[in-house]
């Protein structure tokens, strides 16, 4: 049975970390969204991860990295911030293996240029290990990341969506641009196995770059 962490029950330590990260986003979105918005996104976020955290001590820090991501996505919503800038959803099952490595890809050859995103319908507790591999032997590092799921607001914000398998549980939101990458699941396979998924990927993803206008 898998515990959950509720913010009741956090220690002096995890509360005061829940504090900081509360003072990290007020002041970075003070400007954008009151205290009420802010803190209603850190700890929504929050309740996101409790059931699943397996360190419990890293919540707070996901859920401040999580409401800062949303934060940003609600921003666009609402005509507050990237305007202009692509930005681009990438979905899968476990947001584990396939969307990773497109979002890592993506990231590493579009800089600042454009934004990416990725989430799962059921995020798992780790990155895959084979794909963090299969990324690494490209000299891309996404250790860094973290299985998460999406929320409306995150896909309102994206200009395109790409799905890996996710099937009838990928969110639909009418007038948005679509895109099924029709991909071999890497959970449960090794390096060998890994490493032509991430160059279909990695070829995907610059036609992805190609098509946005966006310099790879």
């Amino acid at each position: 049975m898998t515990d959950t962490y509720r913010r009741e029950d956090l220690s002096l330590d995890q509360n005061l970390a829940l504090k900081v990260a509360a003072e990290h986003l007020h002041g970075e979105f003070a400007e954008t969204f009151g205290s009420a918005t802010i803190e209603r996104f850190l700890h929504s976020s929050y309740d996101q991860f409790a059931d699943r955290a397996a360190i419990p001590n890293f919540l707070p820090l996901l859920a401040e990295r999580f409401a800062r991501q949303r934060l940003k996505a609600l921003a666009k919503v609402e005509g507050k911030a990237l305007a202009g800038t692509p930005t681009v959803l990438f979905l899968c099952t476990h947001n584990s293996g396939r969307s990773q490595m497109a979002l890592g890809f993506f990231q590493a050859l579009a800089g600042d240029r454009a934004v990416a995103w990725s989430g799962g319908s059921e995020p798992g507790r780790d990155l895959n290990a084979a794909a963090v591999e299969a990324m690494r032997e490209r000299g891309i590092d996404i250790t860094g990341e973290f299985p998460k799921p999406w929320t409306d607001e995150i896909v309102q914000a994206a200009d395109v969506v790409i799905t890996m398998g996710c099937g009838d549980a990928c969110p639909i939101f009418p007038g948005k641009r679509y895109e099924e990458w029709t991909l071999e699941d890497p959970a449960g396979q090794d390096l060998d196995q890994v490493g032509p998924i991430r160059d279909e990927i990695e070829s995907r993803v610059r036609e992805l770059l190609r098509e946005l206008g966006v310099p790879a």
